[in-house]
């Protein structure tokens, strides 16, 4: 089962873009928290404390109590968007799920493949597919993360989802069919050096046409000054 954690927030009255660009420029993060039959209570977050928190947790798995106001009712949340800046480490803007007790949800859980296999050992290469699983399960039931054991594969062996051992009451909704991971055979080192030879083909007279520019190539750098 996942640990929960806490995080306290204010209710906000006033949206927009307006609003939301002087909270975070007072430090402060926008956020939404919604559940099913109950309308969407809008919120702020201390950016600092909220980004702290998310660094150290697996946000699509952890519940997180969220403690509005000082109320003496801490709501369980999942996590469901946390919305970056482009270029800058700072959260714009988080959407919570209030979750129910007892009532089954759909949650990403990552994947932890354990051991050496014995074909990687005898000089195979591991591929990794899979890195989380899909399930559904109460939020009490729901696995800080799936352990796999692939110290037994060998070269040419796999393991599939329909494989990969469930807690009880955890029901996995990634499709059984698919490859979670594999030991592929190492590569001759013909076969690279064939591949790098390919690769080279074509670039014949790459170097000409460096130094030539294309008709009608001056045309299209005229305009791109002005944008």
């Amino acid at each position: 089962m996942t640990a929960n954690t806490g995080l306290a927030a204010s209710r906000r009255h006033e949206t927009g873009k307006g609003v939301a660009r002087r909270l975070r420029a007072a430090g402060q993060v926008p956020a939404v928290l919604y559940g099913k039959d109950q309308e969407p209570i809008s919120l702020t977050l201390d950016a600092r404390e909220a980004l702290s928190l998310f660094h150290s947790i697996s946000v699509e798995n952890t519940i997180v109590n969220v403690q509005i106001d000082d109320d003496k009712e801490v709501l369980e949340t999942l996590v469901r968007e946390i919305q970056m800046h482009p270029y800058r480490p700072d959260i714009v803007h988080v959407d919570f799920y209030c979750i129910e007790r007892g009532v089954a949800l759909e949650v990403e859980i990552p994947a932890n493949y354990n051991g050496t296999p014995t074909g990687v050992r005898d000089g195979g290469v591991l591929e990794v597919i899979l890195h989380e699983f899909r399930v559904k399960c109460i939020p009490s039931k729901i696995p800080e993360s799936i352990e796999i054991d692939i110290s037994h594969l060998d070269i040419g062996e796999s393991i599939h989802v329909s494989e990969v051992p469930m807690d009880e009451g955890v029901e996995l909704l990634t499709d059984p069919g698919q490859t979670a991971c594999l030991v592929s055979a190492p590569r001759a080192e013909e076969e690279v050096e064939e591949e790098v030879e390919e690769g080279l083909e074509g670039v014949e007279g790459v170097e000409g046409a460096e130094g030539e520019a294309p008709e009608g190539g001056g045309s299209e750098r005229e305009g791109d000054s002005d944008g």
